[in-house]
């Protein structure tokens, strides 16, 4: 069920950006409880000038790696589960593909589960 948007400056290669999108489901399915396929990414990447970001917002020295990772996911979920997620998603992005924790910028996003429709024209998730 979460729709994951993950943003970054242009230049990275397939496989670093597949690594960002892996670590994201990973820690989706670690700390989330989001079954076995149910993944639907994008990645796009920007031109600096089309990629703007304080680089250091709130104290946190960032660099031209900065990802921007944007998660919409059903409105069920408590704010214990979403700090393990955010741990969660900077662990494994350091493992790999080798972020660092302060370029990694995490934005939740919030629906009621009638907000999605997988396929079909139908509201899968209404009971």
């Amino acid at each position: 069920m979460p729709l994951v948007r993950i943003s970054l400056l242009r230049g990275k290669p397939s496989a670093y950006r597949q690594a960002i999108a892996e670590a994201v489901y990973q820690a989706l399915r670690d700390t989330f409880d989001v079954p076995d396929r149910d993944r639907f990414v994008t990645i796009t990447e920007h031109d600096g000038e089309d990629f703007i970001f304080d680089r250091f917002y709130l104290g946190i020295d960032r660099s031209d790696d900065f990802v921007i990772i944007q998660l919409t996911v059903s409105n069920t979920r408590t704010r214990e589960k979403k700090r393990a997620l955010y741990l969660r998603i900077v662990e494994l992005l350091a493992a790999d593909p080798g972020l660092r924790p302060e370029d990694v910028f995490i934005n939740l996003v919030e629906v009621l589960p009638e907000n999605w429709s997988f396929g079909m024209g139908e509201a899968q998730y209404v009971k």
